[in-house]
């Protein structure tokens, strides 16, 4: 277990726009679109202040039988911050309320703001453990560590409800001390999506119990995020598009869908990296290197000798200085052009995101910057630079990560605006249970329930 996680997705810049369509969900199912954070596009100042947070907190995130209905949901997302973050939205306790919490494919911990936190939390929705007749207190100790500060608290059960789905029992920390701007509103906390041996808390992750309980269509999740950070008229907050669970969405993409098996142990979510191209030159790669799919992360970290090679490509591009240590700058001229594999189809990054902000008419921040990571975990972070340019699916069985080109429906959710959905509470279609004392990787007990669904159905953003 890596004993320091990152909130990275706190971290990301700007954000894009709203996300997956909303005429277009399958009829066994639901889905719950999700938001995304972005700061304000414009103050290179502020942006510079996120993206060094971002690298820290890189450094120290890797550093350191029984036969059931299935069913599929989703959660629409959304974009905050100009393509800086995105998040989602479930419920929790009994009876069930809604918080936002940052979609994070980078961590393994469930974790909400207690209504004894104080002003440390601010003016976010807390979680009052008094008001829920199924909370449970695990009296463990839980601490997590972040680039931009830590969160201290305890592990419990409670039901947990998101996409029409209920599990019982389901493990998680409720917060009550968080350094200072660790949350920011409406994000109550951060619901890690990679697997139980990065837990913190020990507990099983919301999505690994669904999915190794049966009670998907289809033992998989996945992701489609939208695009702002070009739009001048982006607000804060914007569709971010959505979370699939369960299935995928044939509307979102093209083509099939390109799954390459994670080359070890079910920890982060991560690919062998094959290639790497800028502007028609390939950048050596050496043999065994790893990169983890994060979607808590705004940008793309690599060593700092391929980071130095890639930018080598770029025309009148050069180390950036304060707090944008570790990044680059290139004239905003200039278009670029990168392509990267895992060991199957090439994929292109948009030009859109590699500039990943503007400090002046003519001098831009590459989204590529400078990071190390601990032994034994992937040297490279792919973040929502390279996701807001594929239709990404994390199946359970066999490990494994999926990329499919986006569909036009897809594509023109970026900087479509509208409205941003907020989380609601409706039935419940399929209820499981929890078994917290189950080995990790055991199959966990299921039950099915036709009772109280939460269909969630926040806004696409990204």
């Amino acid at each position: 277990m890596i004993p320091l996680i990152f909130l990275a997705s706190l971290l990301a810049l700007p954000a894009d726009t709203f996300g997956a369509p909303t005429n277009v969900v399958p009829v066994s199912g639901q889905s719950i679109s999700l938001l995304r954070r972005n700061p304000s596009p414009r103050d290179a100042t502020q942006r510079g202040a996120l993206a060094k947070r971002q690298r820290d907190n890189l450094i120290a995130k890797y550093g350191g039988a029984t036969t059931l209905k299935r069913s599929t949901g989703y959660n629409s997302i959304v974009n905050q911050d100009y393509d800086s973050s995105y998040y989602g939205s479930l419920a929790i306790g009994t009876p069930a309320v809604s918080f936002d919490v940052i979609l994070d494919t980078g961590s393994s911990d469930l974790w909400v703001a207690s209504s004894s936190c104080g002003t440390s939390c601010g003016s976010v929705a807390t979680y009052n453990p008094s008001s829920s007749s199924t909370f449970q207190n695990l009296s463990t100790p839980f601490d997590i560590t972040y680039g931009s500060g830590a969160a201290e608290g305890y592990v419990a059960q409670d039901t947990v409800q998101m996409a029409g789905f209920s599990v019982a029992s389901q493990g998680f920390a409720v917060v009550d001390v968080v350094s200072t701007s660790l949350l920011t509103s409406p994000v109550s906390g951060l619901l890690g999506l990679a697997w139980q041996p990065l837990a913190s808390s020990g507990q099983m992750p919301l999505w690994q119990t669904l999915a190794s309980s049966g009670s998907w269509d289809s033992a998989l999740f996945a992701v489609q995020l939208t695009r702002y950070t070009n739009d001048s008229s982006a607000q804060t907050l914007e569709p971010g598009g959505v979370l699939n669970m369960g299935y995928t969405n044939s509307s979102l993409y093209t083509g099939s869908i390109d799954y390459i098996d994670i080359p070890g142990t079910d920890t982060y979510w991560y690919l062998p990296l094959t290639s790497i191209t800028v502007q028609g030159t390939s950048i050596t790669i050496d043999s065994g290197t790893t990169v983890a799919i994060d979607t808590g992360t705004t940008n793309i970290g690599g060593p700092a000798s391929s980071i130095e090679a890639i930018y080598a490509q770029i025309s009148g591009s050069q180390p950036a200085t304060g707090q944008w240590q570790g990044y680059y700058s290139f004239p905003c001229s200039t278009t670029v052009n990168v392509e990267v594999s895992f060991g199957g189809t090439t994929w292109s990054i948009s030009s859109a995101d590699i500039a990943f902000a503007q400090l002046s008419s003519t001098e831009c921040i590459g989204a590529f910057f400078e990071t190390t990571t601990g032994t034994g975990t992937p040297s490279w972070i792919f973040g929502d630079a390279f996701l807001k340019n594929v239709y990404s699916v994390f199946r359970y069985n066999p490990p494994s990560i999926g990329f499919a080109s986006l569909s036009s429906v897809a594509i023109a959710e970026n900087g479509a605006g509208g409205a941003v959905p907020s989380a609601t509470i409706g039935t419940v279609s399929a209820a499981v249970t929890n078994t917290s004392d189950a080995p990790r990787g055991h199959a966990l007990s299921a039950s099915l329930s036709a009772l109280l669904f939460l269909a969630f159905s926040a806004v696409l953003l990204l």
